[in-house]
């Protein structure tokens, strides 16, 4: 497995910041492309994407593609449009994002887009969200399938995709997909009373493409240092590398963005000695 880090926990420049991040042990890279970190929409993006390409390769460091920008898309409201929006026009903004982020992992050499399903924010039936949400996913997991690219299905607290019950219902709807993998937040987890935990993820190494790192107490969404909540690390290490895991672990601080140098090593230093014992 590889100790991984996330750009959305990282206040400053992200791309001067991977040669000290590779220094501190760090081999895998979740990227959030938004207005100032590889945005499709600039006009410097290929420039981005060559430099990226260049700079992955020279650290030696795997990467992801994370799709949870919060404003890249309306600067009013955060996460939106989603896949679950009422307006198509909305919901197709936000699959044609999908795209570019699959295009962009494929440049990368990357292994996975994460995505999650967005928050419900009208009445329709909960039947109708469903169908929106498997008719929105079919050109991104064809598009996906073309580029060789898995994609990460994140279930969200608080999103209308939620729990791993929920994606279990979303992998069924859609057809089973091989292409449809997920990406489990150990923090979500705990969050969701996903409990025990480390069950929780034994079960679902075979479908797993990705990892987040956080700590967490009991229903509460908050993301914390590794070690300041009550979740216990090493049976999940154990879980994951009992089932063949080999991807990122990528710590996810967006809370401790500011102080991303001292929370990258302290975190470093926990995640070596989690994978060495």
């Amino acid at each position: 497995m590889l100790p991984g880090w996330s750009t959305n926990s990282l206040d400053g420049d992200a791309f001067e910041a991977l040669p000290t991040l590779a220094r501190l042990g760090y081999a895998s890279l979740a990227i959030t492309p938004d207005r100032h970190l590889l945005n499709p929409f600039a006009d410097r993006f290929a420039a981005d994407v060559a430099a990226w390409q260049q700079m992955l390769r020279e650290q030696g460091m795997a990467c992801v593609v994370e799709t949870g920008a919060r404003h890249l898309l309306d600067s009013l409201q955060k996460h939106e449009p989603t896949l679950l929006s009422s307006s198509r026009s909305d919901r197709q903004r936000r699959i044609d994002f999908l795209l570019q982020a699959i295009d962009l992992a494929a440049e990368l050499g990357g292994q996975c887009v994460s995505l999650w399903s967005g928050v419900v924010r009208d009445a329709a039936e909960e039947a109708e969200l469903w169908d929106r949400l498997r008719e929105s996913l079919q050109p991104v997991l064809t598009h996906a399938a073309a580029r060789g690219i898995s994609i990460g299905f994140e279930p969200e607290p608080g999103m209308f995709v939620d729990t791993l019950g929920r994606f279990d219902q979303l992998v069924e709807r859609c057809g089973q997909p091989d292409i449809l993998r997920l990406t489990i937040d150990i923090g979500h987890l705990e969050c969701m009373g996903e409990w025990p935990l480390a069950d929780a993820v034994a079960c679902r190494t075979r479908q797993l493409v990705n990892v987040h790192l956080d700590d967490m107490r009991p229903c509460i969404h908050d993301h914390l240092p590794l070690g300041s909540g009550v979740i216990d690390f090493p049976p999940l290490i154990k879980a994951l590398r009992a089932g063949g895991y080999t991807g990122g672990l990528h710590a996810e601080l967006p809370r401790q963005s500011h102080r991303w140098f001292e929370e990258a090593r302290l975190t470093a230093t926990f995640l070596s000695r989690l994978l060495d014992s």
